[in-house]
């Protein structure tokens, strides 16, 4: 059983049936991901046993009253399309219709990439979804998946029909900068302090050698005692006993992601002389565009 916020997910249960025929009967529901709708409860019941039977299958259920309301699903090697590799999956899941645009998608799957990177030592996550499937694409682009390919004339067995797929990927090392731009995220907000600072217009987040994230958020003052999100990031984790950085991301005012300033530049390029080039920057977060220390800083002054 895995728990998250809002949800517990668990294996499904044959007295799960009558929720499953609820929503799994909807036409909205099943045929845009490519099966039909269920037709009976027994039908249903078929599903549970033959279909929703996975090592990783699990039923997604609300907290307040435990009933099966989705299904999300991480398909391993011998059960995924768009992949053959041991270390590699493929992520499948729906949700009733009642509970769309509540954020409850999204929430079950990043439980399960995190399970899939943090505890499975996966590498690759596969996600496909058909031409049309908008709620699809936006929960991937939402979780940081990348698209990768369109393929026209996609058999589609359950429906007897073909049509356009798009598939996406997550990579172990963009599920690390997935986690960075969230905690950035968390701490990026612009508020007054006085009349003569104001803080959290930048945020930034890095990622020690040590698997930690530490954060920090721009400070401004109306002198140069001000200081920069990476650099009070870097401070924070100078705080906790740590000096070597593997990742640094940065949210800008205007929501993008950018190179850190030459002061901060130095600061890490001081704190690991010999191995600061290695550090990687990133400096576009939608694209997965990425730089090292080294790249933006090919000659040190010292």
């Amino acid at each position: 059983m895995i728990e998250t916020e809002r949800l517990i997910l668990r294996r499904w249960l044959e007295s799960d049936a009558e929720d499953l025929y609820r929503y799994a009967s909807n036409q909205n529901v099943g045929p845009i991901a490519g099966w039909p709708a269920h037709r009976s409860l027994e039908e249903s019941r078929d599903v549970i046993q033959n279909v929703l039977c996975g090592p990783e299958a699990y039923a997604i259920c609300q907290k307040a009253d435990g009933r099966a309301i989705g299904a999300v699903e991480l398909k391993l090697h011998g059960h995924a399309e768009l992949t053959q590799n041991d270390d590699e999956c493929e992520i499948g899941h729906w949700l009733g219709e009642p509970f769309w645009g509540q954020g409850i998608m999204p929430e079950a799957d990043k439980a399960l990439i995190r399970r899939a990177f943090e505890e499975l030592g996966m590498q690759k996550i596969w996600y496909g979804y058909y031409d049309g499937n908008q709620k699809s694409k936006r929960v991937q682009e939402k979780l940081g998946f990348v698209y990768q390919w369109t393929t026209d004339q996609v058999d589609v067995p359950l429906m007897h029909e073909k049509r356009i797929g798009h598939v996406s990927l997550m990579t172990r090392d963009r599920y690390l900068w997935t986690k960075l731009y969230d905690a950035a995220r968390t701490v990026w907000r612009e508020r007054r302090i006085s009349d003569y600072v104001t803080c959290g217009e930048v945020a930034a987040a890095i990622l020690s050698d040590s698997g930690r994230i530490y954060t920090g958020v721009c400070i401004d003052s109306a002198c140069t005692l001000g200081i920069c999100a990476e650099r009070n990031a870097i401070f924070n984790m100078l705080t906790n006993g740590e000096h070597q950085i593997e990742k640094v991301l940065a949210i800008l005012p205007d929501g993008s992601s950018g190179a850190p300033c030459g002061a901060c530049r130095e600061l890490m390029v001081q704190l690991m002389p010999q191995t600061y080039r290695q550090v990687e920057i990133m400096l576009d977060y939608p694209q997965n565009r990425v730089l090292t220390l080294g790249e933006l800083t090919p000659e040190w002054w010292i």
